[in-house]
């Protein structure tokens, strides 16, 4: 597909992406927008000029997207198919829709969604089993329940922050030889994810089945679990992570939407045990995005989220078989993904196995957890090489002083 902006060879944002976000220009108000190239398109403005014809009412003029995401799954593909008429090359509203474009470098990104409840999963083999060689060197890796079920926990939702935003170092106990002492985390670590955004609600005491995922879940961003390993070394038994977890989670700011990752589902690796039913699915979930993460502009790690043992549709289905409800702007994020190698692993505690084995970054220095002013990128992107590239853009954060306010 071609549109009449002009998209940039080898673009994240193409026709065939449509991924959405929420930002303000100068002083004015934030309000939803979709990348198109380097630009942007105001939908707020395209709906108030009946661009829309009646598909959606006055869920654009709002500063998040949740009322939007509200409206479900039949309405988000009336929206998308809309929107691709008015974009493409072949679109006679060319000089009516151009003047709601503007330069996504002229948008100041916020959150795009007001974060309803936020639960990070445990899902990758390849990070399970590191942790557990390195946890419990003499015993088996994964724990027995790993294998039956996405392990997760609950996070919180006040402190996901959007791209660009500064990450105070956290405080909290930590053990320094035989003693418990307060003060900064001394093991600051990052953890590449792909988080998934809840669109339609669902009613408490009906669980979503597997198969009925896209019918909830609009769409996907990029997504770094800042931890504190040392505090959450002390903290995490016998309930599991806490503050070590919980002072910030950044995501990307564009939400890429599900219907754009669609046509490169693929199967997911072979489960054994088989799961319980209710995590049964017919339908092919995993998705073949490549990811990298940065560290002060050294690449630190190449990895592919196709083999996480656990889908987010599996996710969604564990999240909700107890009778648990969905709301617009849930988030929940996949777990650490690694890969098989050293340099497919998602997090600084893997790459540097628990600080024995520093990285050496392009400037000679060495790292293995994160200093006050590092910088971490993560990227991510599907296809590519003959077909459409559908990106994520970046999500970024710089690691600041504790104490220091939080700036973004």
């Amino acid at each position: 597909m071609s549109s009449w902006v002009e998209v940039p060879e080898g673009s994240d944002f193409p026709i065939e992406n449509l991924a959405m976000g929420v930002g303000h220009r100068s002083s004015g108000p934030a309000r939803p927008y979709v990348a198109i190239g380097n630009h942007a398109l105001d939908l707020a403005s395209v709906s108030a000029d009946g661009l829309f014809d009646n598909v959606v009412g006055s869920e654009f003029d709002r500063p998040s997207l949740n009322a939007f995401l509200a409206l479900g799954p039949r309405t988000w593909g009336a929206v998308r198919e809309r929107l691709t008429e008015l974009l493409d090359e072949g679109s006679r509203l060319v000089d009516r829709v151009r003047q709601h474009l503007v330069a996504r470098a002229q948008l100041t990104m916020v959150l795009p969604i007001e974060v309803a409840d936020y639960v990070d999963f445990y899902s990758s083999l390849h990070h399970a089993t590191n942790l557990g060689r390195m946890f419990r060197p003499d015993g088996e890796p994964l724990l027995p329940n790993w294998r039956h079920l996405p392990v997760g926990y609950h996070g919180r939702a006040g402190t996901v922050v959007v791209s660009g935003a500064s990450i105070p170092r956290p405080c909290g106990l930590r053990t320094d030889g035989e003693e418990v002492v307060f003060g900064p985390s001394r093991s600051l670590d990052i953890e590449l994810e792909v988080g998934f955004v809840v669109g339609a609600g669902s009613e408490r005491g009906h669980p979503v089945r597997v198969d009925d995922a896209d019918q909830h879940v609009f769409g996907a961003v990029l997504l770094n679990d800042w931890s504190a390993r040392d505090i959450q070394a002390f903290e995490y038994q016998p309930l599991g992570p806490f503050l070590a977890k919980s002072f910030a989670t950044s995501i990307s700011p564009w939400v890429v939407p599900l219907d754009a990752l669609r046509p490169f589902f693929t199967e997911s690796p072979v489960q054994d045990p088989a799961p319980a039913e209710y995590l049964r699915a017919t339908r092919p979930w995993a998705i073949p995005l490549e990811l990298e993460v940065e560290l002060n502009a050294t690449t630190i790690s190449r990895t592919d989220f196709t083999d996480m043992y656990w889908t987010f549709a599996q996710q969604l289905a564990h999240t909700t078989v107890n009778g648990a409800s969905l709301r617009p702007g849930d988030l929940y994020g996949s777990g650490t993904v690694s890969g098989p190698d050293r340099t497919a692993r998602g997090s600084l505690i893997e790459l540097t196995w628990r600080g024995s084995e520093p990285l050496v970054l392009a400037d000679g220095s060495t790292r293995t957890f994160l200093a006050d002013g590092d910088s971490v990128t993560i990227r991510g992107w599907c296809g590519g090489n003959g077909s459409a590239r559908i990106g994520f853009g970046e999500v970024q954060g710089t690691i600041v002083a504790a104490g220091t306010k939080e700036s973004s």
